[in-house]
């Protein structure tokens, strides 16, 4: 996912404010970019929602100190960083008028050559479901870049892919400085588990509806596995919690074999 700069949205140059002023600077943008104000205007509405976003993070406590941390570490950073150059080249200049120092000159120079420098990645994640991750698929997502736009990526989800696990699309992350390569789009892939299926690392879980004579006396039944339809035994004088292991029915492992499935 793209890191907003919740602060620079509400019109804040730094994360060094008070509550107080956070309320302040939302009225503020809250006011100049509400929808009644700017009617048909769609580019507002987008602007107006992540005003409430960051003011939803920035107005609790809890969610401010960890959005912070991340702020700090991908922007606060950067500004001190900054800061510190334009103090330091402020005092060559500074001296070069008082004093004429050509060596100082000649530094500065040296520092104004440009420097190929790679693009940062960007990450983002998804979510799939277990039958997709089972199969694979081809997906499209939309990513709203640097200057507002979205951009439409079309990836290759491959069957058996792993809870978590990235995808990489080479330079489609931002773009390099001074010739620099750009950086590459990381997607998370998060399986979610629904109402029929639950997955435990490669092992998938699933629960059947057995009537009770059944489960006393014992009984064969037809169902569909993900791939296809299997036929099970549940075993005399089954109980409740009991759990069928099936052998290689399973999701597929880190080297794209099935593992078990359990009822």
């Amino acid at each position: 996912m793209i890191f907003k700069d919740y602060y620079k949205i509400l019109g804040l140059e730094s994360n060094k404010v008070s509550t107080n002023d956070i309320k302040v600077a939302y009225r503020e943008q809250a006011k100049k970019y509400h929808p009644d104000v700017n009617i048909g205007n769609r580019s507002t509405e987008d602007r107006f929602k992540d005003i409430n976003e960051a003011y939803k993070t920035l107005s609790n406590p809890s969610s401010r100190r960890k959005y912070d941390r991340s702020w700090n570490a991908r922007i606060g950073k950067k500004k001190a960083q900054a800061a510190g150059e334009k103090s330091k080249l402020g005092t060559v200049e500074f001296l070069k008028k008082l004093f004429g120092i050509q060596s100082l000159k000649k530094e500065s120079k040296e520092k104004e050559k440009k420097v190929a420098s790679q693009g940062e990645n960007v990450e983002t994640e998804i979510d799939i479901s277990i039958i997709e991750g089972f199969f694979g698929l081809k997906k499209e997502i939309s990513l709203r870049t640097v200057n507002g736009t979205l951009k439409k990526f079309e990836i290759n989800i491959p069957a058996g892919i792993r809870n978590g696990e990235r995808i990489r699309l080479i330079g489609q992350g931002r773009p390099g400085k001074n010739g620099g390569r750009n950086g590459d789009l990381l997607i998370k892939i998060n399986i979610k588990e629904d109402k029929k299926y639950k997955l435990v690392e490669s092992d998938i879980y699933t629960t059947i509806n057995v009537m009770p004579w059944e489960a006393v006396l014992g009984t064969k039944l037809s169902i569909d596995a993900i791939d296809e339809p299997i036929t099970i035994y549940i075993p005399k004088r089954s109980n409740v919690d009991d759990i069928i292991k099936i052998e290689n029915k399973g999701y597929k492992d880190g080297r794209r074999r099935k593992r078990s499935i359990y009822y």
